[in-house]
């Protein structure tokens, strides 16, 4: 049982023994249309509980038969009662009170208390932001670690939701993944909730289902952690031109509502919290000093564990990456971002095109792995219809045509453990690729 159920039914004890003396007072006072009211309340407080505790631990726990024993003597006292019988409240409190001692004994004593930790992701591809989080609480005995992937859909133009999709399926196989629509946070009501959303309505391309907004979690939780799915380059806090370039990340629904947010190093703190004290005002600092942790991003721990030989390569990657002799070609990531394909349109086509042909004729030394952003189709296709059309036109070519990789697979750690270089445009990949001393080269559309 988490911390926040635990609490929760020793607060309903608390309620029980309180109205316990109610009762004593209106049967002491004749009232007993009162002292009714109040034993049904009781029953109906002591059945609410015990369901918690069922969920929880079974209907079989120690627990379970005292509350019944706590329901049938309320019961039995509301007959005799309504029969006008004769009642003694003094007898009737300590009746009820011994029975409720043995239950907040068994409450205290014999329910377990073990942290129950939730984890949020969206997009498969994105598993990485959570993942080491994930295991350092999946391997600790005293906690209960559950993923919990959540849909999330497409928008339209004018903000209404379009196709949903819900990607449980994509995980690694060694991640248990838990129904978002058999987990009953109400009930559940983990002591820590982690998000890598931060956008809730506030994203024009796509929106994770209202529900697990972060303003709507905050409901079922006493902690909700935010970690970003990203990684910015990093930056010099005293760079005011540097931190307003990066402040819409810091004003976002999922940082303002959380408890926790982790950033990926303490300068990345720094502006976070330089950002949110000029918006909010200076006397929130502390605040914001507080809840905003440069602890590190998982992604960089996720890189640095991840070794090629652990991937298992699809057939057809294996024809593209070996020579005739079987040693292996020079892998060249290839990324392609969505705010290039927004901002240069056309422009940014011509340089793709560009690129492919140029990786064409080198296919005998080197073997290119084309990885676009994940949601470049939602955003492209929403933003700019015309734009995808002839994107997807330039996509469609490049698969099968077979000479190069296409890699839209949830294991971004792969494409970085496999490549020897990256090539391509500014993103979060840039910094995951130095980090695992891959050699970086930005692409210029300008150059054909």
């Amino acid at each position: 049982m988490t911390r926040a159920q635990k609490k929760q039914a020793e607060d309903f004890l608390k309620l029980l023994g309180r109205a316990h003396d109610g009762i004593k007072r209106m049967i002491e006072t004749g009232d007993d249309g009162a002292a009714l009211d109040l034993l049904s309340q009781c029953q109906e407080c002591a059945i609410q509980m015990g369901e918690i505790i069922e969920a929880v631990e079974g209907e079989d726990f120690v627990t379970i038969p005292l509350i019944e024993e706590y329901c049938e003597l309320a019961y039995q006292v509301y007959e005799k009662i309504s029969r006008n019988g004769q009642v003694s409240g003094n007898r009737v409190n300590k009746a009820l009170r011994k029975s409720l001692v043995r239950m907040e004994n068994s409450v205290k004593n014999d329910i377990p208390e073990r942290m129950e930790v939730v984890f949020l992701p969206y997009k498969a591809s994105m598993w990485d932001s959570l993942e080491s989080v994930w295991k350092a609480a999946d391997e600790d005995p005293n906690c209960d670690a559950y993923v919990v992937p959540i849909p999330y859909y497409d928008k339209n133009p004018d903000g209404s939701f379009r196709e949903m999709h819900y990607e449980g399926g994509e995980y690694p196989a060694y991640v248990p993944v838990t129904s978002y629509q058999e987990y009953d946070f109400s009930m559940r009501k983990p002591d820590m909730i982690f998000i890598h959303n931060p956008y809730d309505d506030c994203n024009y391309v796509t929106s994770v289902a209202p529900e697990f907004y972060s303003e709507n979690l905050k409901k079922y939780t006493e902690k909700l952690v935010y970690i970003p799915y990203f990684v910015l380059g990093e930056i010099d806090p005293g760079n005011k031109e540097a931190v307003e370039g990066m402040a819409h990340f810091c004003t976002v629904p999922g940082v303002i509502h959380s408890d926790v947010v982790i950033v990926q190093s303490e300068n990345m703190r720094k502006a976070y919290i330089d950002v949110l004290t000029e918006t909010a005002g200076e006397k929130t600092r502390p605040y914001w000093e507080k809840k905003i942790l440069g602890l590190g991003s998982p992604k960089m721990d996720k890189v640095l564990e991840s070794d090629q030989e652990a991937f298992e390569l699809p057939e057809e990657w294996r024809r593209i990456l070996e020579k005739p002799d079987g040693s292996r070609k020079k892998v060249i990531l290839y990324n392609t971002s969505v705010t290039a394909l927004l901002k240069q349109g056309d422009q940014m086509l011509q340089k793709m095109k560009s690129v492919f042909e140029t990786f064409k004729e080198s296919v005998e030394e080197v073997a290119l792995l084309w990885r676009p952003h994940p949601l470049i189709k939602a955003t492209i296709e929403s933003m700019r219809p015309q734009l995808w059309m002839d994107y997807e036109k330039l996509e469609e070519q490049y698969r099968e045509e077979g000479w190069g990789i296409y890699d839209d697979s949830a294991e971004l750690n792969r494409a970085i453990a496999l490549c020897d270089a990256y090539y391509g445009d500014g993103s979060s990949l840039v910094q995951l690729c130095q980090k695992a001393g891959k050699p970086v080269m930005i692409q210029n559309v300008e150059i054909l």
